[in-house]
Parts: structure tokens; C-alpha cells; sequence
């Protein structure tokens, strides 16, 4: 199976001859940074894409990817609606209204889970009015025209190895205790929207006990609105307080064998 980052949460998978994508946003404005030189375009529209929740920095990209090719999406009722008000194809996308829901496509199994979008907390709603400024209302209807709705989480097993993503982190104590009953090889997990993401998913960490953990949204992927989160404590949390889980920061569009 390999692997590759796309940036923000955003992953590309391949195993056997099918490929499938998680949350692919490759669109960045000019202030960007790292820099995101790969277009929609260049994804493959042939496989599945499974998205966390309808925030544009989750959803933009995926009418674009579709057109591609016969790609199919699952993702919830409220990213669906925004999906075919931005042109896609409603005959290729499927709402997933079920918690638990399941699927196999034959090389891999999709399983969806019920789960929340982190709280912005007051600090840093604050410090992102201050960069906005001027610019708050033409951002603001960014995300008011891309709203979340119901967010999941995403659970993939391939050739008995499992994966399991995240694309925000509002999971509840109760959650993660239920998604722990089974165990997990690989757990890939979003560290943006809180002053303090880095304690918040290292909970995830102790709780689920991957034995490999990828970190990732931690871009700054459309300045003003996001900033870059200094991923380095959750690093050293992980290492001291969860020997036994590996973890692996990748550069964008890195791609590695699992």
C-alpha cells in the first residue's frame, strides 16, 4: 500500500490496482505555504473519495476530481448538497447517513463513524479576526457557502491492515473509546483548529494506540484565514507518553510504502 500526502488533510491511497482519496484540497492561494504545486487535475478520477465534512478546505477540489473521470464520493448529506450545487454528478455520490456505515470494494473496506469538528476556542478565533481584518467578509462567505455538517471519521482495511482518519478533532471521550475496541495499525490525524490541538489529539493517540501515527493539516493553506501549527509538541508528546506508537511527519506530496 503507498501512501501520500496532498496537504491539509488531504491523502491519496493505492494498493493493488484500485486508489482511493481522503479529503483531497489541493487549491491554495498566492500566500500559501508550503507551496502546493500538484492541480486537481492531476489526480486520478477513477477511484473513491471519501470526505470528513463539507468545509471548503475538504470539499473544493472534488467536482474538479470527478470530472476526471467515474470517480464516486461518500461523504454526508450536507457535503452532498454542496457537491451538486458546485456541478457534480448526484448519480456518483453517496450520503452517508449511518453511523458505522460499511462498504467493501473489494481490495479494501470503508467503514464511516459519527464524529464532531473541533471547537474553535476564543484565543484563536481572536488572533484569526486580527490577521483577517478588512478581508472578513469576502472569507467569511468562504465558509459560509461550504458548510461542515454531519463530520466522520473514516476507517479503512487493507489486506488486514488498518487505517484510520481523521479530518477534524471533536472526537468525544466516548468515541474514541468505542473506536478503540478495534484495534488500529495506522492513524492519521488533523492538528489545526485549536490553540491546543496538540494535547487535544494526543488523546487520540493514547487512547486508540496506533502503532504508527501521521500528523497532518498542520499546513498554512490559505493565509489569512489558517496559520501554521508548530506540530513539534505533539511529537515530543507522542514519543515520551506513547513509546510504543511510531510517529512519521511527511512533506507535502511525500508518498511512502506501508
Amino acid at each position: 500500500m503507498k501512501l501520500q500526502w496532498l496537504g491539509t488533510a488531504g491523502f491519496k491511497v493505492e494498493t493493488g490496482d484500485q486508489l482511493f482519496l481522503i479529503d483531497p484540497y489541493l487549491s491554495r492561494n498566492e500566500k500559501a505555504r508550503p507551496v502546493q504545486t500538484m492541480q486537481p487535475q492531476e489526480l486520478s478520477g477513477e477511484g473513491q473519495i471519501f470526505i470528513t465534512h463539507g468545509h471548503f478546505d475538504h470539499l473544493y477540489d472534488v467536482p474538479a476530481i470527478m470530472a476526471q473521470g467515474k470517480s464516486t464520493v461518500y461523504c454526508s448529506e450536507t457535503a452532498a448538497e454542496t457537491l451538486v450545487r458546485e456541478g457534480a454528478d448526484s448519480s456518483r455520490i453517496t450520503a452517508v447517513g449511518v453511523d458505522g456505515y460499511a462498504a467493501d470494494f473489494g481490495g479494501y473496506k470503508a467503514e464511516a463513524f459519527f464524529s464532531r469538528h473541533v471547537k474553535f476556542d476564543i484565543p484563536l478565533v481572536a488572533r484569526t479576526l486580527w490577521r483577517v481584518g478588512l478581508s472578513y467578509g469576502r472569507l467569511s462567505a468562504i465558509g459560509r457557502s461550504y458548510p461542515a455538517g454531519q463530520v466522520l471519521s473514516w476507517r479503512f482495511t487493507i489486506d488486514g491492515y488498518t487505517m484510520h482518519h481523521f479530518g477534524s478533532g471533536g472526537s468525544t471521550p466516548e468515541e474514541l473509546q468505542r473506536l478503540a475496541a478495534r484495534p488500529i495499525d495506522l492513524l492519521l490525524v488533523p492538528l489545526q483548529g485549536h490553540t491546543h490541538i496538540c494535547d487535544i489529539v494526543l488523546e487520540y493517540v493514547r487512547v486508540l494506540k496506533p502503532r504508527l501515527v501521521i500528523p497532518h493539516h498542520q499546513d498554512d493553506f490559505y493565509p489569512p484565514i489558517s496559520t501554521y501549527v508548530d506540530i513539534a509538541p505533539f511529537v515530543a508528546q507522542v514519543k515520551e507518553k506513547c513509546p510504543d506508537t511510531e510517529v512519521r511527519v511527511m512533506d507535502f506530496n511525500e508518498v511512502i510504502s506501508l
